[in-house]
């Protein structure tokens, strides 16, 4: 029996997940105003937490506009392929966790994040690896030019940023006292929440490129 809270995660997913790829796709001045969109709603959500500590509020603004400038870069100059290798592997590793946490349980992973356990780690990074092996399956993804373990390691590695940006959200939400960054998005919370994996993922991955170029 699923219960309400993945009900509400499931059928958010479902509606939200077409419009980003649609805008992602799409490129150009759509991506732009997407990731304008999303900027302004993470920066907000950002500012409400970290609010008693104004270096901390623009060292935040900071990294967010340096990420986001970099997806669409990555999306605009390196490549729709790669930006969507990224963001599966971001999912999947989010998906992986909440799937594997949920299902083992176990040693929980760190009083940073009570619900995080190493069952999800360990999950997150299977389940991640299956997703890129789909990927480059259906996909001519060119950027490892037939490595396969550079492939392989390239995955763990974004999907460890993911992880690990995961934790550091939730570091910040622990010393605000709160369990989301919003509610705008059912099941999830707020867009925080949701690309928390991302935001950290982007910039190592296009560090990850330049190595792999």
């Amino acid at each position: 029996m699923i219960n309400k809270e993945l009900q509400k995660r499931i059928l958010s997913s479902i509606i939200l997940l077409p419009i980003a790829v649609f805008f992602i796709v799409q490129g150009s001045i759509f991506f732009i105003c997407f990731l304008s969109l999303l900027l302004l709603a993470t920066g907000y959500e950002w500012t409400k937490m970290c609010k008693k500590n104004y270096y901390l509020v623009i060292f935040g603004i900071i990294f967010l506009i340096f990420s986001f400038f970099l997806a669409y870069y990555i999306r605009e100059k390196i490549g729709l392929l790669f930006f969507f290798f990224i963001i599966v592997i971001c999912i999947f590793t989010d998906m992986g966790g909440y799937v594997f946490g949920k299902i083992f349980k176990g040693p929980k992973l760190t009083s940073i994040s009570p619900n995080k356990t190493y069952s999800g780690v360990i999950g997150s990074f299977l389940i991640s690896l299956a997703a890129g092996l789909i990927f480059l399956q259906y996909t001519n993804i060119n950027l490892f030019k037939n490595n396969s373990f550079e492939f392989l390691l390239s995955i763990l590695f974004i999907s460890l940023i993911s992880q690990i940006g995961d934790l550091i959200i939730s570091y910040f939400k622990r010393l605000a006292k709160i369990k989301d960054t919003g509610k705008i998005l059912p099941g999830h919370g707020g867009l925080l929440d949701r690309i928390d994996g991302i935001i950290f993922a982007i910039p190592f991955s296009y560090l990850l490129f330049n190595y792999l170029s």
